[in-house]
């Protein structure tokens, strides 16, 4: 029985290769969006209708890639959250918004969850992805077109799914 009503435990295989992806997903969002001061948020919602989001934060150290990843729990929640949309078979909808720099003026930009991968969401998009979030205030944000994150090549595996 799966421990939430509603939702079917997904492929073992079909996971794997959804962490795969998500791995390379959040590598080159972390290149595309640059070092420095950086916020992800992820929203997902679940095929039973429940939301899930979560958020991290991302100080500059000398180690760009490593800027408060690891041991990080927060991170460790969004990148499950990240491999169980791209996944699919338990989610219905999801975004990834990434917010650099701090200060008077943060850019923004964000993805949606499409068929297993990331695609760039466009401003206007963005701007309404983050009017729902009530906890959250509302600041002043410089809002772009975010980049395209290249697709990895399909595995036998996703290829076979297919």
């Amino acid at each position: 029985m799966p421990a939430h009503p509603g939702l079917s435990r997904p492929d073992d295989a079909a996971v794997e290769a959804a962490m795969e992806r998500a791995l390379l997903a959040l590598a080159a969002v972390f290149k595309a969006i640059g070092p420095g001061h950086r916020t992800l948020d992820i929203a997902i919602l679940r095929t039973d209708d429940v939301p899930v989001c979560q958020s991290i934060e991302l100080l500059p150290t000398a180690d760009v890639q490593l800027s408060g990843i690891l041991g990080s729990d927060d991170f460790y929640t969004l990148a499950v959250l990240l491999v169980f949309a791209l996944e699919g078979s338990t989610v219905t909808g999801a975004t990834l918004i990434a917010t650099t720099g701090a200060g008077p003026r943060p850019r923004t930009c964000g993805w949606t969850v499409r068929a297993g991968w990331l695609h760039p969401m466009d401003p206007a998009t963005v701007e309404v992805a983050l009017i729902p979030c009530p906890d959250i205030p509302a600041e002043d944000r410089e809002i772009y077109p975010a980049p395209t994150i290249p697709e990895p090549p399909a595995t036998d595996e996703e290829t076979s799914r297919a």
